[in-house]
């Protein structure tokens, strides 16, 4: 018992992988005609399995479970165990020399035949058949290998009271093969034809689960009942998008167009073909299969199936294909009787003479050998513009769809309209002008596909309001209006209006009737459209007479304006004088008056009038001027100052500012900065005024007048100042010219050591100074090494490096331990040895170091020698 116990475990651990080849399938049936009995109607069904050519007989089923389940409730009907009864290879063997790294392209399809009789009834039939686990590390699917999937097809029953039941499956093209290179266009073809003649509209649709081993197996028997859950996809991709948003379905041809993913591996794709039958939707066949995105890469000419130019009659061209090593470009923009419709550059732009159909021709060559073409069909008739109207009253009428497009070229010849009820799947049409019912209010998204007989296509998508009532428009909800008077209320809307309450009203029946209460009144308006009813309201507030109040006078400074603003009810306004006003006749007009103002209001509301006054009063701002702007070197100071007619002041910034307190503060920046003065006044005007100063800094002169150097007596030195414009050198001993950046300075004996001063100055007349020390010695050029050094790091002897008396070139440097370790190399005249080793502190003891440098005439020293190091 403990044997069995143990082949179970294994034989159920090695489930999965009997289907980890496994690649996607589908269902197609084909109507035989009527039973024996003419009550029903007899199907061939053919299951198609896709598995890796290089699945093992283990992995291949001997048969699969097909379940039959009715169409409108899900429910199972019957179930059958399906032999297999064909295999069917399907692979690439042989590849264009532009394609780089070619792929092994292979399909092994397993087919599965038999023939269902199946009782006529109302809501059709679904087939299925679901299977475990699909291959691992599929790129778009999340933990691919524990996700099944099912195959599934629908039969029609019923649709809208006309049976269905003769129709044919659509049949997928086996063309699997197409090679898909990453990050590469490529065409895909997933068409299908009918040979009922149904038309047939292609979209990408959910790759669906299956079976697997924590779900009645690997191969559920029966299949489990519909509807069936999408699998979830990963890395942003999605079932309408399954390998991205640059790859798309034409849904007229099922052409799979675009470029491809940047990350290689397989995807699961899935396309569903809707099968319209006179206009009528009548099946949906869907396919799923994985496609291989390859690590290759395409060296050629590649173009898309057809290009459509159906808004100008200039065409942009490229090659699609991003292969960067193609050396030549062909086009042949296929103008008939003419030699001039061709270009060799890469990205050509074409101008068409005339409306038409142009054959476009590209070939390119590139390296290995590779001279590729491609061809594609240019429609060139510019003038068409996709548009609709909508009109309807409420969800439980209908709204009424109408094509408006307008074609300068041919006629518009189809029509797709999807509804965007998300609450089913029949809001669809191929219908000109269609009528719709939605099942509850909400806003939609309806979109529509249009095309013309010249091959334009485009698609249009609108936001749709479905009301659950009538929409009613009122100008206003609340307003007033004098005891002694009449106003006319208005509501816009579709049908037919009703007013409420009878008190005081006029035209009770229209959307335009006369009130006249004598109390504070609210009137109620119905809308009736089509049986589609809604409600709104309207409060009319009565006064017997009105007032006018307003402040005595109002400050403001010169130049600005201030809001007049009256209490009042009155709806009618007139101000005077008009000077100094934006609006003479709105209850809150900006006044901006130059001088001291008073203004008078009359304010009416109907007959009901009243009147007020009020003053506008006029102060002038304060005044400030800065003094002029003002430059400075780095590191000086500038006083600057302002005059002033305001009673107090204040400066900004103050961080390199003193005597902030005055009009005439000392300045000091580090940076061109600029300064603010801020002042007040006590008159009247509260607003502040300000002005500017800017101190400008010129940039830090960075003087260098070289590093510090030995000579021989004799021997010709070259100085070299930078940093300025200008230079003067002191003292002027010895030198060539003391005024320029480079003097030379030849030394006689009677010196040893000298320091020059270098003053640089820059273009705005800054300077700054720098030092040089020249050591002299009175011998032949010569290399002189210190005996020994102390690296302690007290800043004393804390490196050895030699002495270049008489040297123009320090060749090499070398020091080595007592057993001819290299310790320090260097070329690099005044860097020295700090007796470590690749970051180590070396031990005290003698070192031997050798040296050779090129004299100022040309000859080569050398110096052997030893050092102590000293710690």
């Amino acid at each position: 018992m403990k044997k069995l116990f143990i082949f179970l475990l294994l034989l159920s651990a090695a489930s999965p992988l009997l289907a980890d080849h496994l690649k996607g399938g589908w269902i197609s049936y084909e109507y035989l005609g009527p039973t024996t009995d003419g009550n029903g109607s007899r199907y061939s069904v053919t299951i198609s399995q896709y598995l890796s050519c290089a699945s093992q007989s283990r992995q291949i089923d001997e048969e699969v479970f097909l379940g039959i389940f009715d169409g409108g409730t899900g429910q199972l009907i019957s179930q059958r165990t399906v032999t297999h009864t064909e295999m069917v290879w399907s692979d690439k063997k042989f590849f264009s020399p532009c394609i780089s790294s070619a792929p092994s392209v292979c399909y092994r399809i397993d087919k599965y035949t038999t023939v269902l009789d199946l009782a006529n009834n109302a809501s059709g039939y679904v087939l299925a058949v679901q299977r475990c686990c699909r291959i691992k590390d599929i790129v778009n699917v999340f933990n691919s290998s524990n996700v099944g999937v099912t195959y599934t097809n629908t039969i029609p029953g019923l649709i809208n009271g006309l049976p269905f039941r003769d129709n044919n499956s659509p049949v997928y093209a086996q063309k699997d093969t197409a090679v898909v290179c990453y990050n590469s266009p490529f065409t895909f073809d997933f068409s299908a034809s009918d040979i009922d003649g149904d038309s047939l509209s292609y979209s990408f649709t959910d790759g669906i689960v299956g079976g697997s081993t924590g779900n009645n197996g690997a191969r559920p028997n029966p299949p489990s009942n519909p509807p069936y859950s999408s699998v979830t996809y990963d890395g942003g991709f999605t079932g309408t998008a399954p390998l991205g948003d640059n790859v798309v379905i034409d849904p007229i041809t099922g052409i799979i167009s675009g470029r491809a993913p940047s990350r290689t591996g397989d995807y699961v794709v899935a396309v569903v073909a809707s099968e319209y039958r006179k206009g009528v939707l009548i099946g949906q066949t869907r396919k799923e299969i994985h496609v291989t995105v390859a690590n290759c890469s395409v060296s050629g000419a590649v173009l898309n199936p057809e290009y459509i130019s159906c808004n100008s009659f200039t065409n942009n061209f490229f090659n699609e294909s991003t292969s960067t090593n193609i050396t030549a470009y062909m086009w042949d923009f296929g103008v008939p009787n003419t030699t001039t419709d061709v270009s060799t550059e890469p990205t050509p732009s074409f101008t068409y003479p005339d409306t038409g159909v142009y054959t476009v021709k590209l070939t390119v060559e590139a390296g290995a050998g590779c001279t590729d073409s491609a061809q594609t069909k240019v429609r060139v008739y510019p003038g068409f513009t996709p548009e609709f109207t909508v009109d309807g009253s409420c969800f439980q009428n209908n709204y009424n769809f109408r094509d408006v497009t307008w074609t300068r070229y041919g006629v518009v010849d189809s029509w797709r309209w999807n509804f965007g009820d998300l609450t089913v799947l029949s809001d669809t049409s191929h219908l000109q002008h269609p009528v719709y019912k939605y099942s509850a209010p909400g806003e939609v998204d309806v979109q529509f596909i249009v095309t013309n007989s010249k091959g334009c296509i485009d698609t249009l998508v609108k936001k749709v309001d479905i009301f659950d009532k009538p929409l009613i428009t009122l100008p206003f909800r609340d307003t007033l209006i004098c005891s002694i008077d009449t106003l006319q209320l208005r509501a816009i809307g579709t049908g037919s209006f009703s007013w409420t309450p009878g008190y005081r009203i006029l035209n009770t029946n229209t959307s335009t009737p006369l009130v006249f209460p004598a109390d504070t009144t609210t009137y109620i308006v119905s809308l009736n459209d089509k049986g589609c009813i809604n409600t709104d309201s309207i409060k009319v507030n009565v006064l017997d007479f009105i007032t006018v109040q307003l402040p005595a006078d109002t400050t403001i400074c010169r130049t600005d304006s201030i809001v007049l603003s009256p209490v009042s009810h009155g709806l009618q306004y007139t101000w005077t004088p008009v000077t100094g006003l934006n609006n003479s006749t709105v209850k809150y007009p900006k006044a901006a008056p130059l001088s001291n103002t008073t203004y008078h209001v009359e304010a009416r509301l109907g007959k009901c009038g009243a009147s007020g006054n009020t003053t506008v009063l006029v102060v002038p701002y304060p005044e400030v001027d800065g003094l002029g702007d003002t430059s400075i070197c780095f590191g000086s100071t500038a006083r600057i100052s302002a005059v002033t007619t305001a009673a107090s002041h204040q400066w900004s910034p103050l961080n390199s500012m003193l005597y902030s307190n005055t009009l005439s503060p000392l300045t000091g920046p580090s940076a061109t900065t600029l300064y603010y003065i801020t002042v007040t006044d006590t008159l009247g005007c509260p607003k502040p005024v300000k002005d500017s100063i800017l101190v400008t800094v010129y940039p830090r002169v960075k003087p260098f007048a070289g590093n510090d150097t030995s000579v021989v007596v004799g021997q010709p030195l070259q100085l070299q100042a930078t940093g300025g414009t200008s230079y003067v050198w002191s003292p002027a001993m010895a030198l060539s010219n003391a005024n320029i950046a480079d003097p030379i300075a030849t030394f006689s004996g009677e010196l040893d050591t000298i320091h020059y001063t270098v003053r640089v100055y820059s273009a705005e007349g800054c300077y700054a100074d720098d030092n040089i020390t020249v050591k002299i010695f009175s011998t032949q050029p010569e290399i002189f090494v210190p005996t020994g050094f102390t690296p302690n790091a007290d800043g004393r002897n804390d490196i050895v490096k030699p002495i270049l008396a008489g040297m123009k070139q320090l060749d090499f440097f070398r020091i080595y331990n007592r057993w001819g370790q290299q310790m320090f190399f260097t070329r690099e005249e005044g860097r020295g040895w700090d007796g470590k080793l690749n970051g180590a502190d070396q031990p005290s003891g003698t070192y031997v170091y050798t040296v050779q440098a090129i004299d100022y005439t040309g000859k080569t020293v050398q110096s052997r020698g030893t050092i102590v190091l000293i710690r």
